[in-house]
């Protein structure tokens, strides 16, 4: 889902309600997919612990009940997933998000029944550390070879490699290309459809070699 302008908007305003310096939108941009308390350290490295936490509990409140900024899903991705279920694939969420955003966001687009597995920072440690993706492995029975993870900014692909799994990097959220092909990521692609035609041809190809 398109969350970057209410991602910036929650912590630009988080940081005016407790009169921290502004880090700006670029920066804050650029740590969307840590988990918060990750995010806010590395934003505001020059602030007290305490000060920290309140931008924290700040930022929460705008994300969850004050900003109304609309989150819609990127083009074609619902029709995108229900399809791949269809196909038995097995879907799976790992989040800087906490459960209760993860959630709420969920509720609200009606896509929870999508999603076999859901791990989110406030469960595990932040991405670019594995724990999170280790855990969804652990609970869906399989190993990191028969994985993928599907993300669009670095910590992503970090938390891959680092647990031994494929990545595909997309270009359409938070980080440039640029940053992404840094992590040898399979493909670098430009919208969900890429993404599902993509999919669409590994398994295809998948299915040739097992028959050969």
């Amino acid at each position: 889902m398109d969350s970057i302008a209410k991602i910036v908007r929650c912590f630009t305003a988080a940081v005016d309600d407790v009169g921290a310096p502004p880090p700006g939108e670029d920066a804050t941009r650029h740590v969307i997919g840590l988990g918060l308390s990750e995010a806010v350290a590395t934003l505001l490295p020059q602030v007290d612990a305490g000060t920290r936490a309140q931008v924290v509990e700040r930022y929460r409140q705008h994300f969850l009940h004050l900003d109304q900024t609309d989150m819609p899903l990127f083009p074609g991705v619902r029709a995108g997933l229900e399809s791949l279920v269809a196909q038995g694939r097995l879907l799976a969420i790992a989040t800087g998000k906490a459960r209760r955003g993860l959630d709420r966001v969920l509720r609200d687009t009606g896509t929870a029944h999508l999603f076999c597995a859901t791990r989110c920072a406030d469960e595990a440690l932040s991405k670019p550390h594995p724990r999170m993706l280790e855990d969804i492995l652990e609970q869906t029975g399989l190993n990191a070879e028969q994985a993928l993870m599907v993300g669009d900014t670095t910590y992503d692909m970090q938390m891959a490699r680092h647990v031994g799994m494929d990545s595909l990097a997309v270009t359409y959220g938070v980080h440039a290309r640029e940053l992404l092909v840094e992590h040898g990521p399979l493909a670098c692609l430009d919208s969900f459809s890429e993404v599902y035609a993509w999919l669409q041809q590994a398994n295809g190809l998948s299915s040739a070699a097992a028959a050969n």
